[in-house]
């Protein structure tokens, strides 16, 4: 059994280009589906989170057209309500990366909100990167990467192949010319060769020991490689 630490937003909202609130969070499946892959595995989960506060899940993602349909809604929820973990987070800045074998970040867009300018997980992401330790990040949470530095100022992520909600996914699903920056574009930008899938299929790309997943639909198949790397 490994012990596999969840860094999730605490931010309810994106704040939009004109200054308006979108309410989001996590992105249940996100979180779900790769929390369950890990425990039929037989490993531990930890969730962290900036402050230490309780994350938010995205109310979209509970909706019926989110899952397929009613019976996948009531699925997910039921599956959130028994992840207890959720409720006994722990704050990020307390976070000593040796007592974990992998780092998971779910996506939605709350992370484009917090993770994306947050400190502790900036350096908790260079250190992880450093340590060989799988590091798993799906859709809008690789904005966390963002917040990453070396010592010289550059991102510890340029060079490396990866993928992410993509401009296109954000243009479908509405809010691409309502928000103050796109996910692929600050991607490209500091440096990384970032993979475009199509949009909303399943699409993991792993290099050494980073793997990252497209959208929702990656979040199970991403688990899957990093269940494998740890054996």
């Amino acid at each position: 059994m490994a012990k596999i630490l969840f860094v999730m937003t605490g931010a309810d909202h994106w704040t939009l280009a004109d200054g308006t609130k979108h309410p989001t969070g996590f992105w249940a499946e996100e979180a779900v589906a790769p929390y369950e892959a890990f425990k039929a595995a037989g490993h531990e989960i930890v969730v962290a989170t900036p402050g230490g506060v309780v994350p938010p899940v995205d109310e979209t993602s509970l909706a019926p057209e989110a899952n397929g349909g009613q019976e996948g809604a009531d699925r997910i929820a039921s599956a959130l309500a028994g992840m207890t973990e959720l409720k006994q987070p722990i704050r990020l800045s307390d976070v000593d990366l040796s007592d974990y074998a992998a780092v998971f970040y779910p996506g939605g867009h709350g992370p484009m909100e917090d993770l994306a300018v947050d400190a502790d997980s900036g350096a908790l992401l260079t250190s992880a990167l450093d340590s060989g330790k799988p590091l798993g990040v799906v859709c809008h949470a690789p904005a966390a990467l963002l917040a990453a530095r070396n010592a010289d100022g550059a991102s510890p992520f340029s060079g490396y192949r990866l993928t992410g909600f993509t401009n296109a996914e954000e243009e479908q699903a509405g809010l691409a010319d309502k928000a103050a920056w796109l996910l692929q574009d600050r991607l490209v930008e500091i440096g990384a060769d970032f993979q475009e899938g199509e949009p909303w299929a399943a699409h993991v790309v792993a290099d050494r020991n980073l793997f990252t997943g497209q959208n929702p639909a990656s979040s199970a198949p991403l688990a899957a490689e990093i269940n494998k790397r740890l054996g």
